[in-house]
């Protein structure tokens, strides 16, 4: 899951109609990867959208809360799931849907609880928040089998020191889909911003 791309698009969709050509648009810059966040009335939709009709782009789908939502994001299409934290049963709902997922971490404690339940990659959140990349820097020699794909304020400028540490296989960027650029329907411009964070590996 972590070594599919160096930046993992995090997208928040207000708009059904615009789906399809951010996806086309993250694939044509070199970022066949999307993590599609449920937190819009049409995210579902849009979900749905992308699978059928992008089906070269790897298609997720992020804040993820419940193990309800975890089946309905299924049943729409996603092939992976991430998550902003990790309970027990958000853990289990999210196995039981046998998709690849990255739960949500934030202290050593939940890092540890995350590997108990045999689950080795996972989501750092909120990573600038947190401690940033020296933390996880921190956290490479105590804690060796946990990856990371740590998302939450980081930018094309900070990218670069989280993906030089060993234990980070990429990052989240919410910065290749902002919110002015998809109310332009700037489909070139998101282009452009997957191909410079394609770069980035």
């Amino acid at each position: 899951m972590l070594d599919v791309v160096p930046v993992m698009p995090v997208v928040v969709l207000e708009r059904l109609e615009h789906a399809v050509p951010v996806a086309r648009a993250l694939v044509a810059g070199g970022l066949p990867a999307i993590e599609l966040t449920l937190r819009t009335e049409v995210a579902l939709e849009a979900l749905r959208a992308i699978a059928t009709e992008v089906p070269e782009i790897l298609v997720g789908a992020g804040t993820i809360l419940s193990p309800a939502q975890a089946q309905e994001a299924r049943d729409a299409g996603a092939r992976f799931l991430v998550s902003p934290g990790a309970t027990p049963a958000l853990l289990a709902g999210m196995l039981d849907t046998g998709l690849p997922f990255l739960p949500g971490t934030a202290t050593v404690s939940e890092v540890l609880a995350v590997l108990e339940a045999g689950v080795t990659e996972m989501k750092f959140f909120p990573a600038e928040a947190s401690g940033g990349a020296p933390y996880l820097k921190s956290l490479a020699s105590p804690v060796p089998t946990a990856r990371f794909c740590p998302t939450g304020g980081i930018t094309a400028a900070s990218a670069p020191a989280y993906l030089a540490l060993p234990n980070v296989g990429c990052v989240g960027g919410s910065w290749l889909t902002p919110a002015d650029v998809l109310a332009a329907e700037d489909w070139g411009r998101v282009e452009t911003l997957a191909r410079e964070a394609a770069a980035l590996r």
